[in-house]
């Protein structure tokens, strides 16, 4: 509950303690700004959003956004924050993104160590784009190549080389010349060669 801000006093506050009550609510969310600007201006300011906004700097209207949020138990989504950005190209075309799926589980395969959901793929963005005009989608439905590459990796679908098998390592013929190749005679046996 927020007190009454006639029967609570303003608090004096230090300028290194106002400057890092003000950072912290930079660093925050629009919600969890406007939460903790309440609690700030419930503490130290009598729940007033124009003390708030003289003693802090902050919007009078934010503050008293976030007081009456903090009152009734209702947070304020702006219709701004719910319907902008734009549209996943997988949630405006379901069909094609479907189709896109299907192409991709195709020339997939799971990684070869084991250790993580990632699939690697052959794939690339061009060629399903050519796959998908194949199967009758219009050129207007399909993004660009670039748009089809982060499509497929923010999927899961990451465009790797898939190694077939490695060769094994070529060893070093011995050679005669070679002081690495050449066997070890000990002192003993030389002497004993030459006598």
């Amino acid at each position: 509950m927020i007190p009454d801000s006639s029967s609570i006093p303003v608090s004096n506050l230090s300028a290194e303690h106002i400057e890092d009550i003000k950072l912290a609510a930079s660093k925050m969310g629009r919600v969890d700004r406007r939460e903790f600007q309440a609690t700030m201006a419930a503490k130290y300011c009598g729940a007033s959003a124009r003390r708030a906004e003289t003693l802090f700097g902050w919007s009078r209207a934010a503050v008293e956004l976030g007081l009456h949020e903090k009152r009734t138990g209702i947070v304020c989504l702006s219709v701004q924050a719910l319907v902008s950005g734009r549209t996943l190209w997988e949630e405006k075309y379901p069909q094609a993104a479907a189709a896109l799926w299907e192409i991709a589980e195709a020339h997939a395969q799971q990684d070869p160590s084991f250790r993580g959901p990632l699939s690697y793929t052959r794939l690339t963005a061009a060629r399903a784009i050519r796959e998908l005009k194949h199967r009758g989608f219009a050129d207007a439905v399909l993004p660009a190549a670039s748009t089809m590459a982060d499509i497929l990796n923010r999927n899961g679908y990451r465009l790797r080389p898939v190694l077939k098998a490695k060769p094994q390592k070529k060893f070093r013929k011995p050679t005669p010349s070679s002081p690495t190749s050449a066997a070890r005679t000990t002192p003993a046996t030389t002497q004993a060669s030459r006598v």
